[in-house]
């Protein structure tokens, strides 16, 4: 293999990578975020169920839960950490 084709390939294995990580939500300081507290209350109010791992925040400053939707399908879900909203929900089922 060419050095050109490497380097072509190499390229496109990274970018297939950084296309499955997830969104990225903000750069403002965490005493602007939604607590863990608040979060919890919100993603259980949505039906969410954290149970695969704790909330927690993501490489791109995100609030993300694994768990599960309330028709129990298996869920990654991240959050923007000031409103709350969803910003991306990636089913595992």
């Amino acid at each position: 293999m060419t050095f050109r084709k490497t380097l072509v390939l190499v390229l496109a294995l990274a970018a297939a990578g950084a296309a499955q990580a997830g969104p990225s939500c903000t750069e403002e300081p965490v005493s602007k975020w939604l607590t863990a507290e608040q979060m919890d209350a919100k993603l259980r109010t949505l039906g969410y169920v954290d149970d695969v791992r704790k909330l927690h925040v993501s490489k791109g400053k995100c609030w993300e839960i694994d768990g599960h939707d309330k028709a129990g399908k298996a869920v990654e879900v991240y959050f923007h950490p000031i409103s709350g909203v969803i910003v991306q929900e990636n089913r595992k089922d």
